[in-house]
């Protein structure tokens, strides 16, 4: 006899199922009938309750783990207690160099200091978004009377960020109450708050606190803050205790913090800036002038949940220190937005050897301009390096070097199989490839396989019967026209041996002594050589290839003209094993669309038995 019912399955007609089958069991209900109305309604009522009450508990269970959690609230609740700082909205930021005169001024002073909050005005897509200086800069007299704001590195590139500047005011109550102070803005930029302790509510005298993670010694006497989202989407404030992160703010103390509420990415891609503010020297007013350095980016949306829960887990391993490569990675893609992918790997990992360094190598959004990844990588040596990493190991960035795959598709096609036709059909399948790159690739550590592209080219229609994929990859390189120059390739995996039918490596066309020309391997050997295109011998060696270790050496290469309107030339190479490529260090693999292609082949499944006569 049942004396349980099974309500662990959360479909509502098992449930009802199995309550069924607990009545049945009993004596008194065995000639029931419980596909009756009365009975069959109080069932669904008893299933929909279980089934109902089983889903809450599921999502409840679910949300009480950073893995399953689906709610932001949840998520970031759980980052927290792992440590992990919860990126917020983060301000566009242009640099600009920013210049003011003062020719003519009698007793004009050598050098003046401009305070922070100077204002400027740009228009992306027809709308207004204001920048501001976020510090305050020297500018010296050049002896024109022109003045040049300039950090304290030297540099005349200005940083301004996107964003309203905003202040709330915070009053301390007794110790006895716990203080709890919220920011009610969704769209403040942590990184931008200044946060200043007055002794009282009229003292002009103040203390500013910095933000706790920058922190590199904590005492009792430390004056920090932290600020964490909430689970509304606010931003709540908390000090030390004199314990765990330095001292509290005294009652009767006012807290007054101010910060960029900002647009985040719809602040990108700024070039024009017109200055609003001026600047006041000897009690007189002078107008700036503003020149773009480079134009505004890093603006971006809160951290997602899927960043969340990736890097949360590496952080907390980090501990506040760089030991590991997923340390590195950890704090870089953490703190800089500029960012999108990061991969470091140890000296001892490197060609050629290189003992006592950690090399970093960083992909940054598209068009991000030379300064800002001059900023970034030295923002990263000084705040974080210098400070957390292992002593005597020295940081050493590398430029990511992009291999172009190039995709030569052909697949059967049975049109009786589909409504759609064979071009249609070629061009579904050319996007798949490059959307394919775009979603899976073109990042670091991403591994290309064939047979798992394959495998979704042969999903998207019915009528695509089976596929077959020749592989090559490709490097580029600029030349330096009209002189003899060398240019070593290192490709991220053996390439084909030579043979006699194909050849291993070969480049696109350019201009070579009066005519058009490639360059491409002599058939069974491993030498360079320059060719016309009617196959005759330019120059007999311009240089070689190892199969084993993927290096093509190019050797006294001096083009007269380069072709098809760009600066460089491809270099295109079989690889040993097509079926995988793996991008080692700062590899990362993308599609070479020009050089890719799909093609299909008519294939009819319908067969007809011909009988001779």
């Amino acid at each position: 006899m049942a004396t349980t019912i099974k309500s662990s399955d959360l479909d509502f007609q098992n449930i009802k199922g199995r309550l069924k089958e607990y009545f049945q069991a009993q004596a008194e209900w065995q000639d029931y009938d419980f596909d009756g109305a009365g009975m069959s309604n109080l069932l669904d009522v008893l299933a929909y309750n279980t089934h109902i009450g089983g889903l809450t508990a599921n999502f409840a269970l679910n949300e009480s783990f950073l893995e399953t959690a689906q709610l932001r609230s949840s998520v970031v609740s759980h980052a927290d207690t792992l440590g992990y700082d919860v990126r917020s909205m983060t301000a566009s930021r242009a640099l600009l160099n920013i210049s003011f005169s003062l020719a003519g001024v009698v007793n004009r002073p050598p050098s003046v200091q401009v305070p922070r909050g100077l204002t400027f005005t740009s228009q992306i897509d027809g709308t207004t978004y204001t920048f501001r200086t976020t510090e305050a800069y020297f500018a010296k007299d050049d002896g024109t009377g022109l003045y040049k704001l300039q950090t304290p590195t030297g540099s005349y590139d200005i940083p301004v960020l996107e964003g309203v500047e905003k202040t709330k005011t915070f009053i301390v109550g007794e110790k006895e109450e716990r203080q709890i102070y919220v920011i009610p803005d969704e769209k403040m930029d942590k990184s931008t708050a200044v946060v200043a302790v007055y002794d009282t509510v009229s003292s002009s005298n103040f203390t500013t606190y910095s933000p706790v993670k920058n922190a590199v010694q904590i005492t009792p006497a430390s004056e920090l803050f932290t600020l964490r989202e909430s689970p509304n989407g606010y931003y709540e404030m908390n000090f030390g205790d004199g314990i765990s992160f330095g001292k509290s703010p005294e009652p009767g103390n006012k807290i007054v913090v101010t910060y960029l509420s900002t647009a985040g990415p719809a602040g990108n891609d700024a070039t024009v800036f017109t200055p609003t503010g001026s600047v006041t020297v000897l009690n007189s007013t002078y107008p700036v002038t503003a020149v773009t350095s480079s134009e505004s980016s890093g603006g971006s949306l809160k951290q997602s949940i899927a960043s969340i829960k990736s890097l949360a887990p590496y952080a907390y391993a980090t501990q506040q220190r760089l030991v590991t490569s997923l340390d590195y990675k950890a704090i870089i893609q953490s703190n800089y937005t500029d960012v999108q992918d990061v991969t470091v790997w140890s000296g001892d990992q490197n060609v050629p050897v290189d003992y006592g360094t950690a090399y970093v190598a960083l992909k940054y959004a598209t068009n991000t301009p030379q300064s800002i990844k001059d900023t970034v990588e030295a923002s990263i040596v000084n705040n974080f390096t210098k400070n957390l990493s292992v002593m005597s190991i020295r940081t050493k960035f590398v430029e990511p070097v992009e291999v172009f795959m190039e995709l030569n598709t052909v697949f059967n096609f049975d049109p009786a199989l589909t409504g759609n036709t064979l071009q249609s059909v070629e061009t579904d399948v050319f996007n798949f490839q490059t959307n394919y790159f775009t979603n899976n690739l073109e990042k670091f550590d991403a591994v290309f396989r064939r047979s798992n592209i394959l495998t979704e080219i042969d999903a998207l229609s019915p009528a695509i019967l089976s596929t077959r994929m020749e592989v090559k990859a490709q490097i580029r390189f600029v030349p330096t026209v009209g002189s003899n120059t060398t240019h070593q390739l290192a490709f991220p995996m053996r390439i084909a041996d030579p043979d006699d039918i194909v050849n291993s490596v070969v480049t696109d066309t350019f201009q070579y002594r009066g005519v058009v020309a490639q360059l491409r391997n002599k058939l069974s050997t491993n030498k360079l050589q320059i060719y016309d295109l009617s196959g005759n011998v330019l120059l007999d060696n311009a240089g070689e290839f190892s199969a084993a270790t993927g290096i093509v050496d190019i050797i006294g290469f001096n083009p007269e003209a380069l072709l098809f309107g760009v600066p460089y030339i491809k270099v295109s190479v079989r690889p040993e094993n097509q079926s995988f490529v793996k991008p080692l260090r700062n590899y990362i693999l993308t599609i070479d669309q020009n050089n890719s292609s799909a093609s299909a082949l008519i294939d009819r499944q319908t067969t007809t038995l011909e009988v001779d006569n």
